[in-house]
């Protein structure tokens, strides 16, 4: 039932991401010498248990602009709306944003009161590759159900443009591509190891094909020409930085079998530890549903009910409905 994958794909995310927020920023370190088990409340934000980040907050945008078409203006208003009439937060404000995507939503606000909005496209040759956090990654997975079954070229061109909107280098859409890829043979019902090996020989033959820099092709060497899976847990970052995220997450997904695990597993290894849940919590929800997630947890999520009810609009959007 692909309904069903949808909203544990939606739980999935925002159960992980309200997972890793009490511990965000700690170390490798002291999640080493206390793991992260169970739901915890307060820690780094101060927030209640059950608190997602802007992690989901943007991916909520995202999926809520999809149901009624594909329309970048649209995407770039319901970002401006999260952070100036807080819609899709948690509790009613914003808590935590990225210094990137804060600055990336204040030019969209600016192009959006001049009515540039042909600008919206240019927002994708940023030649800074300083500004590859992994604000684009952690909101991009809704964008499979519209993209699937397009060429990846065409596939690109649009996770580009959605990318750019916080995040316009292409090393970003590169990540966002690959992620979604990946997603696309899951949903497809490949298993982790089959998608991750498919995937892999995808990327290769378009960056071949569409002439990817070898500048960019390294910084994906670990991911697609090796098997992240055989990197030590010492050899995996999980900062902010986008290919970091990426790594991290095919790693701690490669390296589990269960929802839970994945997820503690990405939680753990420290520093984004919301961002890193998130970006796995996904796809593992796609894989396994919430098998052995306590029910209580799923209640205490922040705003479960309006999960739901876009969950179910979403899925008829795409004509996924049982």
């Amino acid at each position: 039932m692909k309904e069903m994958k949808i909203k544990n794909m939606f739980i999935g995310l925002s159960l992980a991401d309200a997972l890793g927020v009490p511990v965000e920023f700690k170390s490798r370190k002291e999640l080493s010498e206390s793991p992260v088990v169970s739901m915890l409340e307060y820690g780094t934000h101060g927030q209640p248990a059950g608190t997602w980040s802007d992690d989901s907050s943007l991916t909520f945008c995202l999926a809520d602009s999809l149901i009624k078409g594909y329309d970048l203006k649209d995407i770039a208003q319901k970002f401006v709306l999260w952070i100036n009439a807080e819609t899709w937060t948690p509790h009613g404000s914003v808590f935590d944003i990225g210094i990137q995507t804060r600055k990336s939503i204040d030019q969209l606000e600016t192009i959006l009161d001049s009515e540039e909005y042909e600008s919206l496209h240019y927002l994708k040759y940023e030649l800074d590759e300083h500004t590859n956090g992994n604000g684009s990654l952690m909101r991009i997975l809704p964008l499979l159900f519209y993209i699937k079954g397009k060429t990846i070229k065409e596939q690109f061109d649009i996770i580009r443009d959605v990318s750019a909107l916080t995040h316009g280098h292409i090393r970003s859409a590169l990540s966002c591509l690959i992620y979604l890829k990946f997603a696309e043979y899951i949903l497809d019902e490949y298993s982790i190891e089959e998608s991750y090996s498919k995937t892999r020989e995808t990327i290769k033959v378009f960056f071949e094909t569409e002439s990817i820099s070898e500048v960019e092709k390294k910084h994906f060497e670990r991911l697609i020409n090796n098997d992240i899976s055989t990197y030590k847990k010492s050899e995996i970052r999980s900062d902010g930085y986008v290919i970091s995220t990426l790594e991290a997450s095919f790693w701690c997904l490669m390296k589990t079998n269960s929802y839970l695990d994945s997820v503690f597993k990405a939680i753990n290894l420290g520093s984004d530890t919301d961002t890193t849940a998130t970006v796995v919590g996904g796809i593992s929800g796609l894989v396994y549903g919430l098998d052995g997630v306590s029910e209580k947890w799923v209640n205490t999520l922040a705003r479960k009910d309006d999960i739901l009810k876009l969950s179910k609009e979403f899925s008829k959007a795409f004509n996924h409905e049982n």
